[in-house]
């Protein structure tokens, strides 16, 4: 560790720095004030460091705020969003004055937290802690991968860093552990975290519930750690970046000491100035004592034209770029069309294969779909959480490591939270296409962070297996309930759950073709028969499928989704020596049939339905109507053989019929009761 103390390099920065770091503060504080919401005590804390990055280290070019060869610039501690909305204001990026005014207002482009898509200059949304941070290492792994596959000898287009504003919230949630783990292990010296070390909490002071030697624990990490003992001093602060650039091999993590509410009379250093407005007398005694005017969001001339300078000197930097991608584009066609850098690349158009007629997973049926994809689409990239081999997600074209990072997949390790949003960063740097994956039931490892892939409408594709009660011996711990409708429960989420073969490679066509949010696929550990063909291009439009029709109309449906198909099929044969004819359908994306419905595109059958998924009723009891019925399982399940837990849990033959029977009023044997 190094340590750069205050008493050795001075009180620094010009007068005019001094007074941009004012304007800083004062803008974040009135904001907040107008706003009678929000957070003011990071950005009065960390004004200091964020404008010597901004001012002296960050290249940026704010007229061209997705230029992709831009650092990124992260608010993990997302609560102090106004600290990032003022340093937009200032250096000229689409965010007036006016807006800063409206801050945590309907409409507003400065919402309470930090949005991605939503204002111009935020790179990600943060608000839950640690997520950012993770999504920094996703984008430094992305800048360093993509420099692996487009640098030439003649052209560098991928140049850049990630930057980290991070807080104690940020580092004590566990996704920082993993994310920072991962990030050492993979040598990423592109990335950088400027931690707020403010001893505060909401509670109080943060050592009352952590007292981890922050420093200590990056440096066991792998990461190259300094101290910033002063953060008002801007020259130590500026050697601290500058140190931070010179090391290549490994993420660099700075400690900066702050006080929160800095300059706040009887707020200052404490948890008070955490989340609630300074009020009139507070904010009055500041400008008192700093002698800054009483109108509200000044900001004086001389800084708006320091800002603008730097601003003019990013547009120079962005517009040589703009030359030199040009050159490299003509000089390299294959290489920009595979690796566009200012978005996710679209898909090629691939024939999956679907082998003919015999039993498979849907896992492995997935595995080989995934590889066919990869073998056409070179910016496709990803891993599992130490499970590619149960979740048949290897690709060829090697591994990522410290130092080599032209490989394509991806040792998350036993990370899945990180894996999930460092995937959340690779899609948000651009460039390429990620994939994750792991069992479904370890989905409520990661959750946030998919959440947070649908708010952001990042393309990312979850591969979910051993997805329901068959998964067997491992029992009630592995074997998922309720996760695969807590999926279906988010917003934006495709989810989709394939009861054979060509069911998974129309689920990985449409996974792949959805670049307007994520995807999760639902796969089967134990082996599915195979199922016509037919209707295929109906679940894209609808939903589902019919997989065996009737002779004239049916007295009832079957409808199921992944294995339960199998299950309906088999309980329609023997129905049908009942004289009960039963449709039986696959619904492998039950929110598109939703929709459907709702829209008109399809409607429901004039006959009863009986629905069956190896999961938690509820989501279906909503879909069906009132003569229907619903199989599912409510309760944990069982360790033993993955046929007989199912059977016991009520997912069998017999228990069909017996649904069936009293849906139709039917007598055990079949036959219609007298009349």
């Amino acid at each position: 560790m190094s340590v750069l103390p205050a008493e050795q390099l001075g009180q620094a920065g010009t007068a005019l720095d001094q007074l941009a770091v004012a304007t800083v503060r004062f803008l974040a504080a009135d904001a907040v004030q107008a706003a009678k919401s929000g957070h003011p005590g990071l950005p009065l804390g960390m004004a200091p460091a964020a404008w010597v990055l901004w001012s002296r280290h960050l290249r940026h070019a704010p007229a061209c705020p997705d230029w992709p060869d831009r650092d990124r610039f992260v608010l993990s501690a997302g609560h102090g969003a106004m600290l990032l909305y003022a340093l937009l204001h200032l250096f000229g990026y689409d965010l007036s004055l006016d807006e800063l005014r409206r801050f945590r207002q309907l409409g507003s482009r400065a919402p309470g937290h930090p949005e991605v898509g939503h204002t111009p200059g935020v790179e990600t949304t943060t608000g839950p802690l640690g997520q950012g941070l993770a999504n920094a290492v996703g984008m430094a792994l992305a800048e360093r991968m993509l420099a692996a596959r487009c640098n030439t000898e003649r052209h560098r287009v991928v140049d850049h860093r990630t930057w980290v504003l991070a807080g104690d919230g940020d580092l004590m949630e566990g996704i920082s552990h993993e994310a920072a783990s991962l990030a050492g292990r993979l040598g990423l010296g592109r990335l950088t975290v400027i931690f707020d070390d403010n001893d505060v909490t909401i509670d109080g002071p943060a050592r009352q519930s952590c007292s981890d030697d922050v420093l200590a624990r990056f440096a066991a990490y792998g990461w190259h750690t300094l101290r910033v003992e002063d953060g008002t001093d801007l020259d130590a602060l500026d050697c601290a970046f500058t140190e931070a650039i010179t090391d290549e091999d490994r993420p660099t993590l700075i400690a900066v000491r702050t006080t929160i509410g800095h300059g706040a009379p009887g707020v200052e250093g404490t948890s008070a100035a955490h989340g609630s407005p300074l009020g009139t007398d507070v904010l009055a005694a500041m400008r008192h004592r700093y002698g800054w005017p009483d109108d509200n969001f000044h900001v004086p001339r001389a800084v708006r034209l320091a800002a603008a300078e730097r601003a003019a000197e990013g547009a120079r930097t962005q517009a040589d770029w703009q030359r030199d991608h040009a050159e490299w584009g003509v000089a390299n066609p294959e290489l920009a069309a595979a690796f566009p850098l200012d978005r996710v690349p679209a898909p090629p158009q691939v024939d999956l294969p679907v082998p003919g007629g015999s039993a498979a997973a849907t896992r492995s049926a997935s595995g080989r779909a995934l590889r066919a994809l990869a073998a056409e689409y070179p910016a496709l990239v990803g891993g599992s959480a130490d499970l590619a081999a149960s979740t048949n997600t290897a690709i060829p074209g090697g591994d990522v490591g410290p130092g080599d990072y032209a490989g394509r997949t991806v040792h998350f390790g036993i990370r899945e939270h990180a894996m999930a949003a460092a995937c959340n960063g690779i899609a948000l740097h651009g460039g390429l296409r990620p994939f994750a994956s792991t069992f479904l039931v370890f989905a409520d490892y990661l959750r946030p962070a998919l959440r947070l892939a649908a708010l952001m409408r990042q393309p990312v594709v979850y591969i979910f297996t051993h997805d329901s009660v068959y998964v067997g011996e491992d029992g009630p711990t592995h074997q998922p309930i309720e996760q695969l409708e807590s999926l279906r429960l988010i917003p934006g989420l495709t989810v989709l759950r394939p009861a054979d073969a060509a069911e998974t490679a129309l689920a990985w066509r449409l996974a792949a073709a959805n670049l307007e949010g994520p995807t999760a696929l639902v796969l089967s550990r134990q082996d599915l028969p195979a199922l016509p063909v037919a209707g295929l291009d109906q679940v894209r439009e609808v939903g589902e499928r019919i997989v065996r029709p009737t002779v004239g109309e049916p007295d009832v449906v079957l409808a199921a989704s992944g294995s339960e198909v199998a299950l309906a099929l088999a309980a329609a044969d023997a129905l049908h020596a009942e004289a009960i004819a039963a449709q039986v359908r696959s619904v492998p994306w039950r929110e598109r049939l939703e929709q459907a419905l709702h829209d008109g595109r399809t409607r429901r059958p004039d006959v009863p339905v009986v629905w069956i998924e190896a999961g938690v009723r509820t989501g279906w009891r909503a879909l069906a109507g009132p003569t229907d019925a619903v199989i599912g399982v409510d309760r944990f399940g069982s360790s033993g053989p993955g046929r007989q837990v199912a059977e016991h849990l009520g997912l069998s033959v017999p228990a069909v019929r017996r649904v069936v029977r009293t849906v139709l009023g039917r007598e055990p044997d079949g036959s219609k009761p007298d009349a």
